[in-house]
This record gives structure tokens, sequence and C-alpha cells, in this order.
């Protein structure tokens, strides 16, 4: 039988197996990049953060996309929301210039986080069509006859290295009052857990070989702000708003991947209970996590996940000078109005320490009262996104610091609804609100809220009838997340003074220097 065979035809036969075989191999393992709460920050910048690094450069797009020209296997992009406000480049563009690089780096697809809604749902629709990737959202109904929001998908399956991808995608339910909730009070963010479950059966019909679950919402806020390894940690009551819940809830999750806490998960984390792998990476774009996805030779089925938080340090990644480019034609634009110089800082003002009161914090809500003339001022804590360093400032630093539109509302608060806004915002062992004119202390409960507070000013303890004047920001004023005790306060006004010209005003008048920290204390 041997005889029979032609040497080109057995030679092409050894190819087209060998060809096969190669295509098997490669199929094996892809890879999934994950980036999360970029916020604009689209450069590179020193990693002031970490003592160790602080002149180091870390983090963009153009460092990012060297480090995936680097990657050996295939590979998919995917971004859980929160694009770009934070920066000049990414308020002023109105998150186009996102759209731009995520393009350019070759997503595959996104999550709108709630930030992405600060300027409201039309100019989120009008960035859609710009992107070469499809936003996923299977949440997002309309309040008014309950149609699904027809610029999301729910989920798409991306065809990469021979296997079919499902991604279904699920914003946050607490977008209601994480942008300003005026925004979006004709949408009905529905609960996450129970819109996976209702969708993973319609996935599993197309026999995907990996379901992921992208999401604008984290396992746990006790790990905002930090990077940590949390591979032996174990949750147990299920932390609130937690990804945690959907993964339980709809079976046949492969990997999640989450945002909005700022978290960055070292290793990843694999949920005991429902065998679900899970990554957040970071914020800023200085991380980003890489998920690696084994699948069977024989069976090509998925047997494996190694999840982990890669840095983009650009002596190590390089930066694409592509991608730079782009980005330089950005700046450009926008570096004319935001180079000037507004004034100087003659101390650093940072954030706090303990997670209490910050001199930036301090300062923030110090201007606010002065200007709005009031006895009392409260400044949400996540509102204020950069430090403001010591020297020369820039309109650029303000907008960095504060990215957002808001204006000072002033009001009357009795004692009572006061310690009510601070029994709102002390969560996870931190204050969530910065105060002027208040002095707090209060006793930590195990779970890090407050069991205890007790309000003075210059020295005196305030009682619960007692009324002041308070400022505030309209976020907050207006049902955004932990304001929910301005909505009883009296003679409520929008002044629509914006809070960022109050800052620039007061770097007009001479050095900013910050005020002293202390004024919100934790009792033993």
């Amino acid at each position: 039988m041997l005889s029979n065979h032609k040497p080109g035809r057995t030679l092409a036969f050894l190819t087209l197996l060998l060809a096969f075989n190669w295509l098997n191999a490669g199929a094996a393992v892809i890879a999934v990049y994950h980036t999360s709460d970029v916020h604009g920050w689209y450069s590179a910048r020193p990693a002031l953060w970490d003592k160790e690094n602080s002149t180091r450069t870390i983090g963009g797009f153009a460092a990012f996309s060297d480090l995936l020209k680097k990657e050996t296997t295939p590979y998919l992009l995917l971004d859980s929301g929160d694009m770009f406000q934070g920066t000049p480049e990414g308020i002023l563009t109105k998150g186009m210039a996102s759209i731009v690089l995520m393009n350019q780096l070759g997503y595959a697809a996104g999550v709108p986080g709630n930030h992405d809604y600060d300027y409201g749902e039309p100019n989120f629709k009008t960035l859609v069509p710009g992107a070469a990737f499809p936003f996923l959202g299977a949440n997002l109904y309309a309040k008014d006859g309950g149609a699904q929001a027809d610029y999301l998908k729910p989920y798409t399956i991306i065809k990469k290295g021979g296997k079919k991808i499902a991604v279904l995608g699920l914003l946050g339910k607490h977008t209601a009052t994480s942008t300003l909730p005026d925004n979006v009070k004709h949408l009905d963010f529905r609960d996450e857990a129970a819109e996976a479950a209702k969708w993973l059966p319609v996935i599993k019909k197309q026999n995907p070989d990996a379901v992921i679950v992208l999401a604008h919402l984290g396992l746990s806020e006790e790990y905002s702000l930090k990077r940590a390894d949390i591979s032996v940690k174990t949750f147990n009551p299920v932390p609130p708003l937690s990804t945690l819940s959907v993964a339980r809830a709809a079976p046949g999750i492969d990997l999640l991947l989450g945002g909005h806490n700022h978290a960055g998960f070292l290793s990843g984390y694999r949920d005991p209970v429902s065998g679900v792998w899970f990554g957040e990476s970071g914020y800023g774009l200085s991380y980003v996590t890489r998920a690696e996805l084994s699948f069977n030779d024989a069976t090509g089925e998925l047997e494996g996940i190694k999840v982990e938080l890669l840095p983009l340090w650009t002596d190590l990644t390089g930066e694409d000078p592509a991608v730079l480019k782009t980005i330089a034609g950005f700046k450009a634009d926008v570096e004319r109005e935001m180079g000037k110089v507004v004034g100087s800082a003659a101390t650093d003002l940072g954030f706090a320490a303990n997670g209490l009161d910050s001199p930036l914090g301090n300062w923030a809500a110090d201007i606010m009262r002065k200007e709005a003339g009031t006895e009392i001022a409260f400044q949400n804590t996540k509102g204020l996104r950069a430090e403001i360093r010591k020297g020369e400032v820039r309109l650029r630093d303000l907008y960095q610091t504060m990215p957002f539109e808001n204006t000072v509302v002033t009001m009357r608060l009795n004692g009572a609804q006061l310690k009510q806004v601070l029994a709102d915002n002390f969560r996870i062992g931190r204050s969530l609100m910065q105060v002027s004119g208040l002095e707090a202390e209060y006793k930590q409960a195990p779970d890090g809220t407050a069991e205890e507070i007790i309000l003075k000013r210059g020295g005196r303890e305030i009682k619960p009838g007692e009324e002041f004047t308070v400022a505030t920001n309209n976020y907050l004023a207006f049902g955004g997340d932990g304001g929910a005790a301005f909505g009883g306060g009296k003679e409520i006004k929008d002044t629509l003074v914006p809070v960022r010209d109050l800052m620039i005003k007061a770097f007009s008048t001479g050095p900013v220097k910050a005020p002293a920290t202390g004024r919100i204390k934790r009792m033993e």
C-alpha cells in the first residue's frame, strides 16, 4: 500500500498535519488583557504613590501597546469602564480620546462605567459608533417601557486562536447614584446577579469555549485603592455590591473582570464556592491584568486559568511611538489652555495617610465654606482624584484634582442630620467625607462603620436640634453616593459656582498651604 503513495502527496500530507498540530498548539493558550478605571490617564507618569519607585515612570497606552507587542499567544483586550473622566485630555474630548486609543490598541469589548455618564447618556451614545468594538451592558433598561438600551449589546462572542470566548457585560447598579443622578434618572440599572443568571443560559446555548463577565463592579470595597494578594482570602458573608454575588448566582462563568473600586489583585482570586476566577486592574492605567486561559489539547476544554497584575513600568515595556504620536495630538490641543500657571503651592496637598481627613480634603472643604459664607462644608473624599504638589500649579493640575463639573450648593442642616452625613460615610475604616468648620470623633465598629459619633464646633459638642448653614457640592446634595442626608436640608440652593473655579481663585490670591489634619479622629 505504501508503495502506491507518491512522495509529493506524502510531503503535502505531512505539511498539513504539522500545520494542524501547530494550530492546535497555538490555540491551547489564550491571553486576556484587562483594563478598568483608566480615567483619562493616557500617558505615563511618576509613580509617586510607590516610595521605592517614586521617580520611575509607569503606565499609559503607549507602554501597554509595547507590552502587547511582546505577547506571543493569541490575546484579546477588555475594559470595565470609567474610561475618560479624570484628565484634561479625557474631559475636554468628552471621551473621544479614549475611543481613539482603544481602537488603536485593538480592544475587543468594553462596559460603560458610572463616570462614562458624567456628561449624560446622549454624550456616551455619541462615542459608541466611533468604537471599533462593542460596548456591552446586559442590565441597562429604560424606566419608561422597559426596553433594553439599544446602543449596548448584552454579550458578544469573540473568536480568538480557534476558540469562542463569550463576554457578558454588566454595568454597576450603583451608577444610579455614582454619577450625577439627574444624568441617569430615566435609566433602570437592574440587579447584576439576576441579569447574569438570566443571560448565562442564553450564552451557553452557543457552546462557547469560555465565558467571561466584564463588569463595572468590584469584589470588595475593603481593597479600594489597594494592590493586594487576596489569593487565600475567604469572604463570608459576601461583601455588599460585590461581583462575588454575580459569580455565585450564575453558574457557568469562568472569569470575572471587575472594576470601580480601583483595586488591583496581584494574583487574581478564585472563589472556592463557584470556582470563578476574578481580576481587577487598579486605577489610571498603571497596571493591567493578564489572565491566561489554558485549553486541553485533546478535548479542547478549558482546564486552567492563571491571573496576574502587571505593572506598566516604561523602562521595562518601552513606549510605542505610534501611540505616543496619537496622545501628543490630544495634548497639543489641550495644553494651550491647561498649561497656564494658576499659582503655587507652598506645601504638598495630599491624601490622608490614615484614611480620615486629608490636607487636600480639608483645603477643598475650607475654600467651599469660605466662598459660600457658611458655617460648615463637606466634600466627598472620592471626588478629589489627584494630589497637588508643592511648587508651580497649572490649570491641568486642578482639572486632575477636581475632574468633575461639580457646583457649590448651600442649605441648612441640624445636628442630627450632620451626624447622619458622617455615619453614612464612615466605611471600611475610612472617612469618605471631608469636613470644614466641624470636628468629629467616632468609635469604629468591627465592620468598619461608625459605632458612636460625636460632633463639635470650637470644642463644643453639637446638639441634635441645632441648625447650621452648610456648603457641599451638587453631586452630594442631589442624591449622589453618600449624600442621602443632604436631601433633608432646608433652603437648598445651587449657586451654580463650579468648585474648580474656587480652587483657581484660591491659587490666584497667593501660595496655598495645606491646612492641618486631625478634624476627624478615631477613638480607641
